[in-house]
């Protein structure tokens, strides 16, 4: 379904040595240089700068390594998408799930929903959570992802050309690292965060933040803001190495096996609930309005 010249590509670029890919790939290392070869010659472009030191990726290399890792993951979607296709159409919610994007705020509603759709399926698919595969799946709700769940707001439903259902307000909280001197406590007043670096998504991706971010600036400006672009799993990952805090929300809690999620006492939220396509299918839309039916109970 595509190039396996890829696979190995990208396993090279993660080993950083042919030696240590063809050691994962179980094949001998020329096979692997050849493979390699092979895929610079069909693409007439260079992808490994080779040195006595190893192995990096020139820009080119860069390029479809980010490129190459959406093909390869949307290859493997389409397999699940072409068994859907043999269910019953019409029938069935495809929700998307990443680390990010947890699915558990639906199966804690299901039995209501169920009640309600007893017809309808939930069918999980999940995906890598990078910023290009969020910017393809968001503007494509509804050809093979039906919905996601997350926190947004008006300036990133536009950007991401997608609609938001609205279940909960999610309070604004902050992550640590459990070996952080913050980690005992089970609420933190915003004096606590004094003198901390506090990780922020950067300025309008969503007002809900800025308006923290305000707040911060005006009133507690003993807090050093630190900007980041994009909700990973890196980003967790830098907030437990360097031991800074990161703005987070409660549904996150289980990203990260290292960090506890923390409430603030602080006034600030931020809506949370089902990302979907603005033109939405008609079981999507039934699928909706049970859940606006629960939420009215």
């Amino acid at each position: 379904m595509y190039n396996p010249q890829l696979e190995t590509f990208l396993r090279v670029a993660d080993a950083g040595s042919f030696n240590k890919a063809a050691e994962l790939s179980y094949i001998t290392p020329t096979a692997v240089i050849k493979q390699v070869n092979l895929l610079e010659a069909d693409l007439g472009v260079k992808l490994f700068e080779r040195t006595h030191r190893g192995l990096t990726l020139t820009r080119a290399g860069t390029s479809l390594y980010k490129d190459a890792k959406y093909i390869i993951q949307y290859c493997r979607d389409s397999v699940i998408r072409a068994k859907n296709a043999m269910q019953e159409e019409g029938n069935v919610i495809r929700i998307g799930t990443s680390p990010m994007t947890p699915a558990q705020i639906l199966v804690e509603l299901w039995p209501k929903i169920h009640a309600h759709c007893p017809d309808i399926k939930f069918q999980i698919v999940p995906f890598e959570n990078t910023p290009e595969n969020a910017r393809e799946i968001l503007k494509n709700l509804g050809r093979n992802i039906d919905v996601v769940a997350g926190i947004f707001d008006d300036t990133m439903l536009d950007v991401r050309n997608c609609a938001g259902f609205e279940i909960s307000r999610q309070p604004l909280c902050c992550a640590v690292s459990i070996h952080h001197r913050l980690a005992n406590k089970n609420k933190l007043a915003i004096q606590d965060l004094y003198g901390e670096n506090l990780m922020l998504m950067h300025r309008d991706w969503s007002r809900y933040v800025d308006k923290l971010r305000d707040d911060i600036w005006q009133n507690h400006n003993q807090i050093h803001i630190v900007d980041f672009d994009f909700y990973s799993v890196e980003v967790f990952n830098r907030c437990e190495n360097s031991n800074d805090i990161l703005m987070a929300v409660q549904a996150w809690d289980n990203v990260h096996p290292l960090l506890k999620v923390i409430p603030v006492d602080w006034d600030h939220s931020i809506p949370y609930g089902l990302l979907h396509s603005p033109t939405p299918s008609e079981t999507v839309k039934r699928f909706l309005s049970a859940i606006q039916a629960i939420l009215e109970q």
